[in-house]
């Protein structure tokens, strides 16, 4: 399946459309809205340039502040960068040359709690 196939979801509530796993099973519709975000997240890289976004002060980051912390181009850092927006994890906002992300902490929330709560 090639990238622009995959449904992109609404940033406004990405796993908002399920109850937590434990209480009742998913339907393949909702299955479907789900699976984009942990295959988002079930990459290393992207997997810590979320951690990483999350726990700055503010919950913010540019582009510039995270490619120290890989042995990758920054042009590949915004590429995984792009997915995570594009699943609706993370916020982004372009100032000047510079695109900042924020983490979206209520779509973690919501993908936490259809995981982990019973």
């Amino acid at each position: 399946m090639s990238k622009s196939l995959l449904p992109l979801l609404t940033p406004a509530s990405p796993v908002a459309c399920c109850s937590p796993l434990a209480q009742e099973p998913l339907s393949a519709e909702q299955a479907e809205q789900v699976v984009p975000l942990l295959k988002a997240l079930a990459d290393p890289v992207r997997l810590r340039l979320m951690s990483l976004v999350a726990s700055r002060e503010g919950g913010e980051a540019c582009v510039c502040d995270l490619a120290d912390a890989f042995d990758l181009s920054q042009p590949t850092i915004s590429h995984h960068l792009k997915v995570l927006h594009q699943t609706g994890l993370l916020d982004r906002e372009k100032r000047g040359v510079w695109v900042y992300y924020r983490a979206r902490t209520d779509a973690l929330a919501e993908l936490g709690a259809l995981i982990g709560q019973s």
